[in-house]
């Protein structure tokens, strides 16, 4: 009796954790948690951490394992600083209505720059390689913001040519996207999600 006592217990125990407690597998968890980061520490990652975060990136799947991308990881805090200077120059009043503002790319100490092919193609691998990314920064403890409008200030400013140049992107690639990466120094809440958007077939 006791033991079918303790058996008993044990299959609720299963099915509680199925129903209920779903979120404590890792993987889930570090999905739910993960939001934009907007605010920073002044606090550069370590150069180990985000070699571990992009490792995590190009191990995400591509069509016919083509990798179609380049990244470039910048660490350089005056490269950083000297391109915002381009961006307060010719954008001060955005400046000025952010109190918080540092920097144009969300104030992060640290960028990765996201690459594809000039001629298009590869973008949805792009896009599989910065979700890894992000995720595996949350789970390090780091915050991240996917980041398009620095993108087009960049290549439509000639006075940003010297930050394109030293990315050494490849002729025949162009930036896409940027991942502003750093510790965070916010904690945003979840924004609504819209299931209705949700259909299963059956």
């Amino acid at each position: 009796m006791k033991r079918f006592i303790l058996c008993v217990m044990a299959m609720l125990g299963v099915m509680a954790l199925t129903a209920q407690d779903v979120y404590e597998n890792e993987v889930l968890n570090t999905i739910m948690a993960r939001r934009s980061v907007r605010q920073y520490m002044d606090k550069p990652v370590e150069h180990e951490k985000l070699a571990v975060v992009v490792r995590a990136g190009i191990n995400a799947p591509s069509g016919m394992n083509r990798q179609p991308w380049v990244i470039r990881v910048v660490e350089d805090q005056q490269l950083i600083a000297d391109v915002n200077k381009v961006f307060m120059q010719e954008n001060p009043e955005q400046v000025k209505r952010d109190p918080n503002f540092k920097n144009m790319f969300r104030n992060a100490p640290n960028l990765i720059c996201v690459c594809t092919p000039a001629q298009g193609g590869g973008e949805l691998d792009a896009g599989l390689l910065g979700e890894n990314m992000m995720l595996a920064a949350q789970s390090l403890g780091l915050g991240t913001c996917c980041l398009g409008g620095p993108v087009r200030f960049l290549l439509a400013n000639e006075n940003c040519k010297f930050f394109l140049d030293r990315l050494d992107i490849p002729e025949d690639y162009k930036l896409n996207y940027i991942i502003a990466i750093g510790y965070p120094a916010e904690q945003p809440q979840a924004k609504p999600r819209d299931d209705s958007k949700v259909k299963y077939i059956k």
